[in-house]
Order: structure tokens, then sequence, then C-alpha cells
């Protein structure tokens, strides 16, 4: 029977010892090729992907792809609007940093944009390149032993006349911040160099899993889902890991997740996975695979490299082993405003920003204009909601000139607040620690 998802833990205790013990099917990569990289990332925590494709060097959704700057430098900028290769949509530099293959939204971009993020500007997280799939031809696979039959196979047609759901619900890459334990912790960290910008919510529209699951005749034995992506094939360390897939526990695929077709009511761009993606509300943002194109339902547990190597948690004060593969997001806060960036003082100004949760909704922020010395509860522009975020805004009249760090802290209504430092790990995933937002008073 699956595990009650309101112990998520329990369940990823129960994978990591079938895994270790050999009861888990490794899902289209040979068990020893995973091991050697389970092993190297429990040693290092560091994975260098290579795409077999045209876009060169690249990493999966959140996967280490390029080092994270060293101890007190700045978050890396484009100087130019060079796109990478594979990107469709624009990525001009007022818009976004251009981090390898991936596009960061620039926090400050966001000022006045609503609750919503405009597909114009919400961040890209390529593994390989954009695979351009029209609708039209677009069929999705359902099949394996977790199924009464056998494979089901649904057009863009099809999966279009089902019961459709909306939801507004943010995506956010689980290395989101994680250059800043570099730059405010002095640790180093593999991975892409995000600040606060792999992270968008918009109004997502599509088929429930669950409809999918059932017509596909999921039984009582299935015990994982298995979505699998339509992009090229990932090669990491001389090991073709295949397409980028991460298993999901079929009481999670069963509850509140979406194949969405609509993305801020239009079909689903190319770089944000359309014609069709999977939307896993509150998870690291490897769950919600992009250009899905099959889904294996399986009645054993399943790892891929997704959930062995990458997105767990290495480091000295990990187990030795890893930690159980990630699911839930942490917390967030970030100021609509250039880092390093100009005030004048004696003048009033709104700060802005947003903050957000995967556990739980936010109900308080507070920020402090003067390094943390002292802390001024934010007004809230949002009703507090799961799965999405809040905006927020205080006035600030700086009274000094010269540097200054401005600070926000958001506390969500599970009791958890923002820390002053995040717990390492050597991949730099799930950075919550309060970030120091400098700025210079003129």
């Amino acid at each position: 029977m699956p595990v009650d998802l309101s112990d998520e833990s329990r369940y990823d205790r129960a994978r990591l010892r079938q895994w270790a013990r050999g009861r888990a099917r490794s899902a289209g990569v040979d068990r020893r090729d995973l091991l050697r990289l389970f092993a190297a990332g429990a040693a290092a925590g560091a994975l260098t992907a290579g795409a077999s494709g045209p876009a060169g060097a690249a990493s999966a959704h959140g996967a280490p792809d390029a080092a994270a700057p060293g101890p007190g430098s700045g978050p890396a900028r484009a100087a130019a609007p060079v796109a990478p290769p594979g990107i469709v949509k624009p990525l001009p530099p007022e818009l976004f940093t251009v981090r390898g293959t991936n596009a960061e939204t620039n926090f400050a971009a966001l000022r006045g944009t609503g609750p919503l993020t405009p597909v114009d500007r919400f961040f890209v997280r390529n593994h390989t390149t954009t695979p351009r799939v029209e609708a039209a031809g677009w069929r999705l696979n359902v099949w394996g032993d977790g199924l009464a039959a056998g494979p089901v196979e649904f057009s863009y047609d099809r999966l279009r006349s089902l019961p459709a759901v909306e939801r507004t619900l943010f995506i956010e890459c689980a290395g989101n911040g994680r250059s800043f334990y570099t730059t405010q912790q002095g640790q180093q960290v593999t991975g892409t160099a995000w600040t606060l910008g792999a992270i968008g919510s918009a109004r997502w529209r599509g088929a429930r899993l669950s409809d999918v699951l059932r017509r596909a005749g999921v039984t009582r034995a299935a015990v994982d889902v298995l979505p699998r992506g339509l992009d090229d094939e990932v090669v990491a360390n001389g090991v073709n890991l295949g397409r980028v897939r991460r298993p999901l526990p079929v009481s999670k695929a069963l509850d509140d997740v979406i194949l969405a077709y609509e993305m801020n009511g239009g079909p689903l761009p190319p770089d944000h996975g359309g014609p069709v993606r999977v939307v896993v509300p509150d998870w690291i943002g490897i769950s919600s695979i992009k250009w899905v194109g099959d889904i294996e339902v399986s009645a054993q547990p399943l790892y891929s490299p997704w959930n062995t190597d990458l997105y767990r948690l290495f480091g000295p004060d990990q187990p030795a082993e890893g930690s159980a593969p990630l699911t839930r997001q942490t917390l967030k806060s970030a100021f609509e405003l250039e880092l390093g960036a100009s005030v004048p003082v004696h003048r009033t100004r709104l700060l802005t920003g947003r903050s957000w949760s995967g556990a739980a909704p936010v109900h308080r922020v507070e920020v402090s204009t003067d390094g943390g010395a002292r802390w001024q509860r934010a007004r809230l522009h949002d009703a507090p909601r799961r799965g999405g975020w809040v905006r927020w805004s205080l006035p600030w009249t700086p009274r000094t000139t010269g540097a200054a760090a401005l600070l926000a802290r958001a506390t969500d209504a599970g009791g958890r607040t923002q820390p002053a430092t995040a717990a390492y790990n050597t991949q730099g995933y799930l950075f919550d620690a309060v970030v120091r937002h400098p700025v210079t008073v003129v």
C-alpha cells in the first residue's frame, strides 16, 4: 500500500532503505553505474554533466553545472543579451541573467508585475536544450506493471477532453539561492550560482494526473509513478543517464499533481515544457518534469539519477550515505531590488518583495533596514495560501549615506521562520537563510 504522505520523511526513509538493500529498481540506468554515481556524490557531492545534444555542457533541472563564485565575489551577471543555445524566448539582460544553459529571472524585474510571473520573465532551467514538440503529434504513453492492463496512450486532444483544473503555483529550482552559501556563508558548493531568481509563479491549467492514472488502470499494487521528459539524454561522468525523470510516490501522484497544457491563460510555451508538463505543488522543481512524454507506473520502488546522486544532501552534517531524496521546497524571501542598488538618502522609498514556502502559507514578513539590528513587520498584499507567494512592502527613509544591508525574513503558518544560517550541503540545495541584500545610500 502507498505510504501516507502526511509523513513524507517516512516515504523517503523507506525508499532509501530499499535502494541500499537492492530492493528498488534502477529505471533506465544500470545499477552498477548508479552506484558509482551514488558513491561519487556521497564522497564529493559533485556531478559535472554533459549533454549529448548540441547544447554542450549541461545538467539536469537544478543539477550542478557551473561552479559557484568564490567567497566575497558578487553574483555573476550577463554583460550582454547572449542567449545560451537551446532557449527559444528572448533573454534581455534587464530581465534575465544567463547562467550556462539556464536563464535566471532578475528579481527586480518582478516589481509591479502582480502575483503571476509573466511568461517573458519566467526563469528557464534546461538540462540540455528546449525541444520543439508540436501538440498535434504529442503522445503520452502510460505503462508499467502497476497498471491492470497494457500501455494506454493519450493524445493532446484526449488529455484536454478530461476535466480541467486550474491552480496558481510556484515552481522553484532546488538550487535557488545557492550562491549565498559562498558569498554569505563562505562555503564552497557545486552547481549553478543562482541568486533568488530561479522561481516563478504561474496559473497552470491542465488535467489531474490522478484522472490519467485511473483511466490507464492504476492498481493498488502501484507504489511509484515515473514521468519522463522528451528532451535530450544527459551524459554524466561517462554514463548515459537517459532523459530526465524522477519518481513520485503514487499517493502524491494521485493527490494534487497536474499535467499542465496552459500557462497564464495561453498554451504552454516550449521553454516551460510545452505542449505538456508535470506540475507538482510545493516540491522541488526537478519533480515538475517538462515536455513529459511517458509515465511509468511501477509496482516496485524506482530510483533514477535524479534521486540518488542528485537532489539529496551530502556534507559533513549529513548522514554518511547522504540524506533521503528531497521533496518539499523551503522558505525564502527576496527584495524586488537590484543587488548593490544605489538609493538616495533622506528620500522615502517603498521597499517591495516576495516570500514563499513549500510547507505552509507565509503569514508574516519582517524587514530590517539596519543589517538586522531592528525588525519591522511588512504589509502583505496577498492572502496567504498554499503553493503561492505573498507580495509585501515597507516604506524606508535612509538617514545616513554609505553601505547598508536590507534583510527580509518570512514565517509560515507551520511556525517555520527563516534562519540566520542555512544548513550546509555540498551541492548547495535548499538555501533558506535570511539574505543580506546590499545597497549603497548616496
